[in-house]
């Protein structure tokens, strides 16, 4: 399927990254007002970062801080959530990606940007240590 953009807004923003994951939210998400939970988008966020760190850090990572978590719109049941994953800081040990979370509300039309956070992921050796990133992306 081909990935959707935006129509041109105020701001002209767009999705930056790239995309990590696409998920239905379902009726089962929802919190006592009928929008998707926070918790559960944080949490789809997190396993987009998780895929994209992982794949960058060539290895194990786990997540150590999020940071400027904002929630701009609700979520609904319905919506697909497609959270797209940037480098924006890379350490010794750690990296941090900015993730965005944009729905196609009821599975149609442009993309509308609902959540962004900041995700800082440490990578791990067998051993559970902190160990060093590579400096080139793997892959």
């Amino acid at each position: 399927m081909a990935d959707r953009r935006p129509a041109p807004d105020a701001e002209n923003e767009s999705p930056k990254g790239e995309l990590s994951v696409r998920m239905l939210a379902m009726p089962a998400d929802t919190n006592p007002a009928g929008d998707i939970f926070g918790g559960w988008l944080m949490s789809l966020m997190d396993v987009a970062g998780g895929i994209s760190a992982t794949q960058r850090a060539g290895g194990r990572v786990a997540t150590v801080a999020v940071t400027d978590m904002s929630f701009h719109l609700p979520v609904k049941v319905g919506d697909v959530v497609c959270c797209y994953t940037d480098l924006v800081r890379l350490g010794r040990s750690s990296l941090t990606l900015r993730i965005e979370a944009w729905v196609l509300r009821q599975r149609i039309g442009d993309l509308i940007k609902v959540t962004s956070a900041d995700f800082t992921y440490v990578a791990l050796d067998g051993a559970g240590q902190p160990r060093r990133v590579p400096r080139a992306a793997a892959g």
